[in-house]
């Protein structure tokens, strides 16, 4: 068995109970990753070795603001995903992304890309596959109410505003799809108009978190 070090990560995204669930999900390969920061909202403040950043809810892509994660260092970032398209992966490795990371991955997958990651490699997925399966290990917001997690990242983003054009933008769905996912979801929280989930989604953790978690040492 290795003798270094665990490596230090830090999980950001704006959502408290996503970055939460990323967390748990990786804590069982404690010797080889450790979590010792979780951002909603926040930079990142602690020294780690890769930022992870889930982009349920996020912009995506070359959108993805780097520089205000790492605040000026170099750390490296990997972009945590379902839509594994190749020009958005692409893209988003040619602004800076450290490698693409597939939300598919078992948490045993994923510790290995950290891993190489931290390596200096460039890790993506390969090109033939253009979205993951949905995490069945995650968590995300309304999970406990029966909704998928693409049905609640499609309440988040109405939830903060955005019109089904942009939701279809952001999310890299069809329009036909993000209508369907917005029906679905609509049956399930049991509301038939924009403002209703609104409201609803403001009631039931679907506006964005602002807050900060450090591993405390010992």
């Amino acid at each position: 068995m290795s003798s270094r070090s665990p490596i230090r990560v830090a999980v950001v995204n704006d959502y408290e109970i996503v970055v939460a669930g990323v967390a748990a999900m990786l804590a069982p390969h404690h010797d080889r990753v450790v979590v010792v920061e979780l951002d909603s909202g926040l930079s990142v403040v602690s020294d780690v070795d890769v930022i992870l950043y889930d982009t349920f809810g996020q912009v995506q892509g070359d959108a993805v603001d780097l520089e205000d994660l790492v605040r000026g260092n170099t750390v490296p970032v990997a972009i945590f995903s379902w839509n594994l398209q190749p020009d958005l992966v692409q893209r988003a490795i040619d602004h800076g992304a450290a490698g693409y990371v597939s939300k598919g991955l078992s948490a045993g997958e994923i510790v290995d890309a950290i891993e190489a990651i931290h390596r200096g490699e460039t890790v993506a997925p390969p090109a033939s596959v253009e979205a993951a399966d949905e995490d069945p290990s995650g968590e995300w917001p309304g999970r406990e109410l029966g909704l998928t997690a693409r049905e609640a990242e499609v309440v988040a983003l109405i939830t903060q505003g955005l019109s089904n054009q942009e939701i279809a933008d952001q999310t890299y769905l069809s329009i036909n799809s993000v209508k369907t996912y917005i029906r679905t979801a609509y049956r399930k929280i049991e509301v038939s108009r924009r403002s209703q989930a609104v409201a609803w989604g403001m009631t039931h953790g679907f506006s964005p978190d602002r807050s900060r978690s450090l591993a405390t040492d010992g």
